[in-house]
């Protein structure tokens, strides 16, 4: 029996015996992608609060790692049979769109958060392609016009998250990339190699090693996020190229921020998890007691956060990012 099942499971067996959800306490699931990364940590913390806050009964549920619809699909069917009739996922693949819409005919809603997906009656995110756009113009405007070898550390092949941020950034350094509605990743002769990391930072070690293989004067790392930066700078240091070379990525959690305070990351894309899930939860609360659904897409906002401010370019310092960053400070 997998973890996401076991704790549906758990949480079924407590609202059948709960007095609220005897008086009708509206039931609202959230499902992450995996449950040890800090943004899905702040985000599913996010929901709890506002639950709290909204008199709304709350079952969680995530997958083992990026890409395990598996389980995110049975979590949405056995939410659904528990009586959520709002379910907020970060989708960790397609797979899951029969099932949404499965559940969607018996009436339940369901908002994707961070990650779109077709069908989804709603999207809470960050805008992700100007996410990937802000870190670019700064890389752009950081290399003073010497020219770039980037190494792309990617998510996975076809997930719009990871091609937004992909495509944005190329954007924002000024080469040709693919619009926001593509999922297609850009390729370019300054992309000079790219590898896929699935956000995690032993996979982007290698991924950069893999590079600095291929490529050993590199000197533009962009990241899909702040572990997968991690990693390239451990190889980086291992190398002993850490100096000189540019690492960006998106994220801002607490610490990225740091790391970016210590010169690891050059800047990163802060995004805010705590604040979808609050309006997703918000959302299902106002579904239950009045019918109306949410719809379109909502931008839950982006701020680029910089270890050093350069003229031309909008950006935080790390001070602002610790402010506002989430996981452990």
């Amino acid at each position: 029996m997998n973890q996401a099942t076991t704790t549906l499971m758990l949480s079924a067996l407590a609202l059948a015996t709960s007095s609220a959800f005897a008086a009708g306490e509206p039931i609202i699931g959230l499902i992450t992608k995996t449950e040890t990364n800090p943004f899905f940590v702040k985000m599913k913390e996010g929901a709890q609060a506002e639950a709290k806050k909204m008199g709304a009964k709350l079952m969680t549920a995530s997958g083992k790692k990026d890409g395990d619809t598996a389980s995110q699909i049975t979590a949405l069917e056995n939410m659904a049979a528990a009586g959520a009739k709002t379910i907020l996922i970060t989708s960790t693949g397609d797979a899951i769109i029969p099932t949404v819409k499965k559940i969607q005919a018996k009436g339940v809603q369901v908002i994707a958060l961070d990650s779109p997906f077709d069908g989804a009656d709603a999207l809470f995110a960050t805008d992700n392609y100007k996410a990937g756009i802000l870190i670019g113009q700064y890389a752009k405007a950081a290399m003073a016009g010497k020219p770039a070898k980037i190494a792309m550390l990617d998510l996975f092949p076809g997930h719009p998250v990871g091609a937004q941020r992909h495509n944005g950034f190329m954007t924002g350094f000024g080469l040709k990339a693919h619009d926001a509605k593509s999922n297609e990743l850009s390729s370019t002769a300054e992309t000079v190699c790219a590898g896929d990391t699935d956000g995690n930072q032993a996979k982007g070690q290698t991924a950069m090693e893999n590079c600095l293989q291929k490529n050993p004067d590199i000197n533009v790392v962009y990241t899909i996020n702040e572990p997968a930066a991690a990693g390239a700078y451990n190889a980086l240091k291992k190398a002993g190229k850490e100096k000189g070379v540019l690492i960006v990525s998106v994220d801002g959690g607490c610490q990225g921020i740091k790391d970016t305070a210590a010169g690891v990351i050059t800047a990163t894309s802060q995004q805010y998890p705590l604040k979808m899930a609050a309006m997703g939860v918000a959302a299902g609360v106002e579904y239950a007691k009045g019918g109306k659904k949410a719809s379109g897409y909502v931008d839950t906002g982006v701020t680029l956060v910089a270890s050093k401010a350069i003229a031309g370019v909008d950006s935080k310092d790390t001070k602002v990012g610790m402010d506002l960053c989430w996981g452990n400070k």
